[in-house]
């Protein structure tokens, strides 16, 4: 068997883990182990599964700090982002431990008067998870949770750049779960396609490519199927906005975490002096602490591997040579792991890749707009839409423009980057595919309805 090896972004030569390279037999084993433990698992009374997962929650909640730490050293992720995704994770299972005990149906009249004629909700059975590597706690608990609170065993397919976490999440959960109901294979694509093909729903977090193959494949077997496919994420200045407020919120969502999240910002869209706020966005950036991740006043650490730092430098290099400026940023940093620097362009060419793709780093672009309408057409002038933040002191343009947003979420005056766990998520246009994740909408996807009708 090949195996795939796990490396700190921040100091390559420190091997985190090395994990088998899965493929169809594993996964094949590991949904049939899970849909055996599952059967009783979903007969289980809610107040037991309730628990179950209230004491997965105290055991992450116990080794935070080690878990923490492991983000930190496997996905180069800030210390202090690392700490708050894990104590979002707790929350997240306490969350849905409390959400196992929500109401299941609703009575109807029945059509002879006599009748109960009501619905109930029972859970699918095995639900694959694909997950990405940049929130390794957040992203498979916000899938996880709500699977496991309504009844279906998981299967778990983490990224490949973030095996050790899921391994360690696996090893807290294993005392609080049955045994079978929650199972980690490791792989690349080819254990994420055999997941697809044989689980009987399946949640994916991803590119656009990827995703496009996971639903086609989900349509074709008839199985319930989301797709969370990324984001090129605009945010609009109007010109009576607290501009210093909205550069230090741009910065943030901008390239906090190395810009690595499908909620930042890429596109800096200005009303006014377009100039003038990219320089005060420029101060806001060269701001950040830049460097080790473990260090508790870094913000922007490394991006997660040598592909993903050229790609940031060469779209930079690209705009430049089609007559962009480049105002910060736009290199590699002279040290160890995949650093680079944070990067603001303007004057960018109209069809630049930094208008219409995700370079998923450190960079954003900066683009006047002559008004505020022609400021929220540009920002759905693309093929995602994910999330969008207006900034304004006006309450008309908050009221009349947010909703305008070709997206999933709209924000005013907060950056795109972040989101509550107890809401929806989700996008529109090529940003998702299928229901909304979290919240009450979890339970949408992760359980069928069946309506019953009891005659005496």
């Amino acid at each position: 068997m090949d195996y795939i090896e796990s490396r700190s972004p921040q100091s390559p030569d420190d091997l985190v883990v090395t994990v088998p390279d899965g493929g169809a037999e594993e996964v094949t084993a590991a949904v049939e182990r899970t849909r055996a433990a599952g059967a009783g698992w979903a007969r289980r009374p809610a107040t037991e599964r309730a628990a179950a997962l209230g004491a997965c929650a105290d055991a992450l909640a116990g080794a935070a700090g080690e878990v923490s730490a492991l983000v930190v050293r496997e996905v180069g992720k800030p210390i202090g982002e690392a700490a708050g995704e894990v104590a979002r994770g707790v929350a997240i299972l306490r969350y849905f431990a409390q959400a196992a005990l929500l109401p299941e149906g609703e009575v109807f009249p029945a059509a002879d008067g006599v009748s109960l004629l009501h619905t109930r909700r029972r859970p699918h059975g095995v639900a694959g998870l694909i997950t990405p590597w940049n929130f390794p706690v957040a992203i498979p608990l916000w899938k996880a949770a709500p699977a496991l609170a309504f009844g279906n065993g998981v299967v778990l397919k983490p990224a490949e750049q973030s095996p050790a976490v899921a391994l360690r999440l696996a090893e807290l959960f294993a005392d609080a779960l049955p045994e079978g109901v929650f199972t980690l294979v490791t792989g690349g694509g080819a254990a994420g396609a055999a997941l697809v093909e044989r689980a009987d729903a399946v949640s994916f977090t991803g590119s656009v490519a990827a995703g496009s193959h996971v639903r086609r494949a989900a349509a074709e077997r008839g199985i319930p199927v989301q797709c969370e496919m990324g984001g090129q994420n605009a945010s609009v200045v109007l010109p009576d906005a607290d501009l210093d407020a909205a550069a230090r919120a741009i910065a943030a969502a901008a390239m906090g975490y190395a810009g690595q999240k499908c909620t930042a910002t890429s596109r800096v869209i200005v009303v006014g002096d377009a100039d003038g706020f990219a320089e005060r966005l420029v101060a806001a950036v060269e701001a950040l602490g830049v460097g080790d991740p473990a260090e508790a006043g870094t913000a922007v650490g490394p991006v997660i591997e040598a592909e993903a730092r050229d790609a940031v430098t060469g779209a930079a290099d690209r705009a430049a040579g089609r007559g962009a400026k480049v105002l910060t940023g736009g290199r590699a940093l002279d040290r160890d792991g995949w650093f680079v620097a944070p990067t603001v362009v303007s004057a960018v060419a109209a069809g630049d890749e930094l208008l219409t793709e995700e370079v998923f780093g450190p960079i954003c672009a900066v683009v006047p707009a002559a008004s505020p309408e022609a400021a929220v057409e540009a920002a759905n002038a693309v093929r995602h839409g994910l999330v969008a933040a207006l900034f304004t002191r006006d309450l008309g343009h908050a009221l009349t423009l947010a909703p305008r947003f070709d997206v999933g979420m709209a924000k005013v005056n907060a950056p795109t980057a972040g989101v509550d766990f107890h809401a929806p998520f989700g996008g529109a246009k090529e940003s998702s595919y299928g229901p909304r994740e979290q919240g009450p909408a979890a339970r949408e996807f992760y359980t069928r309805t069946i309506t019953v009708t009891l005659t005496p």
